[in-house]
């Protein structure tokens, strides 16, 4: 299938670019990318310079292609030239406080935080644990985001639409408690 406009671009952003945003960027390509709808990129404020091994044994864990990922700066995006992002969403907090580049394509915004899986060190297990709850939140926050009708929504709908998806958790199935609405 040919999709009949170009796929929109979404940046996710943490910190580090070594956990969450990958598994954001990984997900929404498998999900979305095939049918032109998103293409998703990562990047972070102070990247780790590599992704942790436990993000891509979880992308793995549910056959999601890791090939390619990187840990890398929100510069590459920030500047003239690069693709104009037409969403950007953080997803740690710390990101989301601190002064974000100037974006091409002037992006929608939203936060959807996210506990930081790398940050758990318990145990393996523990880690493992954290890392597949990280990436059940981002794969439905995605989906969400994803169903959204984009062409019938006004900006005003619609930014109210990404914030609610950041305050969805993984247990409820919608936005605050509310029935996801399309």
């Amino acid at each position: 299938m040919v999709p009949d406009k170009p796929a929109l671009n979404v940046l996710f952003l943490c910190t580090g670019n070594s956990a969450r945003s990958i598994m954001a960027e990984a997900l929404m390509n498998h999900l979305t990318l095939s049918r032109g709808k998103f293409r998703a990129f990562s990047a972070g404020s102070h990247p780790r310079g590599e992704v942790d091994p436990l993000a891509i044994e979880t992308l793995a864990e549910q056959n999601i292609a890791t090939e390619g990922l990187r840990s890398k700066s929100w510069d590459e995006f920030g500047r003239a030239g690069s693709n104009d992002m037409h969403f950007v969403f953080t997803v740690c907090d710390q990101a989301a406080a601190e002064q974000c580049p100037t974006w091409p394509g002037q992006p929608m915004t939203a936060h959807w935080g996210v506990s930081d899986p790398a940050a758990v060190t318990e145990s393996t297990d523990a880690r493992r644990r954290a890392f597949r709850e990280a990436a059940f939140i981002l794969r439905r926050r995605i989906e969400l985001f994803a169903s959204l009708p984009l062409d019938k929504l006004s900006q005003l709908a619609l930014q109210d639409r990404l914030d609610a998806i950041g305050r969805h958790t993984a247990s409820d199935g919608a936005p605050d408690g509310e029935r996801a609405r399309t």
